[in-house]
């Protein structure tokens, strides 16, 4: 895992302005040196300029980047962030082919599948990724993206300059660039926020390039293809069979993403997900597994059980820990912890986050990341399988609203009306609905049942799959930890994708085909238990403390934010914040939330001096 950045002009001659690039290089790298702290190193050519910072997971010694191939004719030069889990079959299929290799890393084995099947190589490639390949021969620059969007790639245009980076920060590092924002950004941010557009930088005039897609860039201009698509197909496999192939999905993706030079650990919350990854990776193992869990200061006082999360984890971690004997280490947060690290989380994204969701993980990485730099772990196996509430309470009449987040009202209370009104988020959020919707293949004869849930899945998979995904990289590489998500295998997603419903909720059991497969390997209290989400605190501290700064912060006159609030619900927000409590995203969400994520906004565009 690392950063990756750099710059492109088809008719500029960067060699003759060394030291002026030399220094741009050295701040792109200082802007995302925490993404890859062990190694840094950035190449100039005539139209190309590329930067490398390195996490060191595999091919210690001489897997550094950027990586040049030079043979057969052709000459081209490497930096990608990511981990390609199938790079031992690709090597050995290439070798068939006559290539040979001088190193073990994923990153020649990249090269070399570019020089032996051009484009389409990305499709044989089984990972995380986003990949950068100058050819000089034909003077073009290629970005590729992995399937989901597990690793960022974010890109803007300044004249014919392309500059594209791992962080968006990194960016505005290149002379001209510089953080905007338009009415989309607040619609990102407030309509559909903390998710947002799938193209989107949020930042006016920044774009990310999409999961499954690649861009090519050269003299004649810019191409976009989808190399990927998830298709809707239908399912012969019986019932028996469906597990099977669900069971062996899983364990050869947990099994190939356990790859690493280095020791590996998972996050362990006593779940389903989780539990069963750590469970196979255990058994891979001739010593005890390293597992982490994650609890807040004082929950078992405060905590009560509700329909969002019904219990704590602890209970559930204990048996695995016994079960599994594993290296178990518990780190605690404390409520002030939680508080604090709510503008550090928006360095980490150069976002506003899932606020405490966010800082709290923020946290809990960096305490990993001083034992271990990869960690496996069980997001994106609700989206897959149907674990959220929202798979279960489907209204025919939506409104063109994503289940997650269906209360705009709450949304826009917050807001001053005027521009509210201007902002039309409704009409954001339903042309984002609409367009999504037109990607979705429904099969002739599908029950209307079954199209809804295939509606409901693929949302979740382009949209609140993603959120989660873009949060688990950031915090943890912000940490210098490599989180690895075996349920985002593209190989378990498309099979997954086409199981039938009435098998997914056989017997009226949420994630069902998972929890039959997970028996084998774990004790029943584990497979029985309730979906209970990432954990939060419950100390009443806590909505004190963002209360607090709230007032500071949004009633000071200097406030960037206030002259887009509603400044009479906000300061009764203020006084009684846990008043609200229906989530407006996602389950963990409420009021205190929102009074937190207007603090991080606040914060944002201070730090980028942002205006309307």
């Amino acid at each position: 895992m690392c950063g990756i950045a750099g710059y492109y002009n088809p008719k500029c001659k960067y060699s003759e302005q060394i030291k002026a690039n030399m220094k741009i290089l050295s701040h792109m790298i200082d802007s995302m040196k925490m993404r890859g702290p062990d190694e840094q190193d950035y190449i100039i050519n005539d139209n190309c300029c590329l930067a490398h910072s390195r996490l060191s997971v595999i091919d210690l010694v001489t897997g550094g980047q950027p990586f040049t191939i030079n043979e057969n004719g052709y000459k081209i030069y490497i930096i990608y962030n990511g981990e390609i889990y199938n790079h031992v079959e690709l090597k050995k299929e290439l070798i068939s082919y006559g290539y040979k290799f001088r190193t073990s890393s994923d990153t020649e084995v990249i090269g070399k599948a570019y020089l032996h099947w051009g484009n389409d190589f990305v499709k044989k490639l089984n990972g995380i990724f986003a990949i950068a390949i100058y050819e000089r021969n034909t003077n073009t620059l290629a970005l590729y993206r992995d399937r989901f969007g597990v690793k960022p790639l974010y890109y803007t245009f300044l004249r014919n300059t392309i500059i594209f980076a791992s962080r968006i920060d990194t960016l505005f590092e290149y002379p001209g660039v510089k953080p905007k924002i338009n009415s989309d950004s607040f619609n990102n941010i407030f309509a559909i926020g903390p998710a947002k557009s799938p193209s989107s930088g949020v930042f006016a005039g920044v774009n990310e390039l999409l999961p499954g897609h690649y861009m090519i860039y050269g003299p004649y201009g810019k191409t976009v293809r989808k190399y990927f698509r998830l298709k809707s197909m239908p399912m012969y496999d019986s019932y028996e069979e469906i597990l099977e192939k669900t069971e062996y999905l899983l364990k050869d993706s947990i099994e190939k993403q356990m790859l690493s030079d280095v020791p590996i650990c998972t996050f362990l919350s006593g779940g389903v997900d989780s539990s069963f990854v750590t469970a196979i990776c255990a058994g891979k193992l001739d010593k005890p597994l390293d597992t982490f869990s994650f609890e807040f200061e004082s929950n078992d006082k405060y905590f009560q059980s509700n329909s969002f999360q019904p219990s704590l984890d602890r209970e559930y971690v204990e048996i695995m820990r016994n079960y599994l004997h594993s290296n178990h280490t518990v780190l605690t947060i404390s409520t002030n912890k939680v508080f604090e690290l709510l503008e550090k989380s928006v360095d980490s994204r150069c976002l506003p986050t899932m606020a405490d969701v966010d800082s709290s993980l923020l946290y809990f990485c960096n305490e990993v990341s001083d034992t271990h730099k990869v960690v496996l772990t069980g997001e994106c196996a609700d989206e897959i399988f149907g674990g959220y509430p929202w798979f279960y309470n489907i209204s025919p009449d939506d409104g063109y609203m994503f289940p997650w987040s269906k209360d705009i009202v709450f949304r826009k209370s917050v807001l001053n009306r005027e521009f509210a009104g201007l902002l039309n988020m409704e009409k954001f959020v339903q042309n984002e609905y609409r367009q999504t919707l037109l990607d979705i293949d429904f099969l002739p004869g599908e029950s209307s049942e079954d199209k809804n849930i295939r509606k409901i899945t693929y949302f979740n998979i382009r949209y609140f799959m993603q959120t989660l995904l873009d949060r688990m990289d950031r915090t943890s590489m912000n940490c210098g930890l490599e989180a690895r998500v075996p349920f985002a295998d593209h190989r378990l997603v498309e099979y997954v994708y086409n199981i039938p419903w009435k098998y997914k909720f056989k017997n009226q059991k949420r994630k069902h085909v998972l929890a039959e497969v997970a028996r084998r390997y774990l004790p029943s209290e584990i497979v029985e238990r309730k979906k209970s989400p990432y954990p939060k605190t419950y100390n009443p501290l806590y909505d004190t403390l963002v209360s607090e700064r709230a007032k500071e912060v949004l009633t000071d006159p200097s406030s960037p934010l206030r002259p887009y609030l509603n400044m009479q619900c906000v300061e009764e927000l203020i006084k009684n914040a846990p008043l609200y409590d229906n989530p407006w995203f996602g389950q963990l969400m409420g009021s205190t939330q929102m009074l937190a994520y207007l603090i991080q906004t606040d914060y944002w565009m201070k730090k980028y001096s942002l205006s309307l």
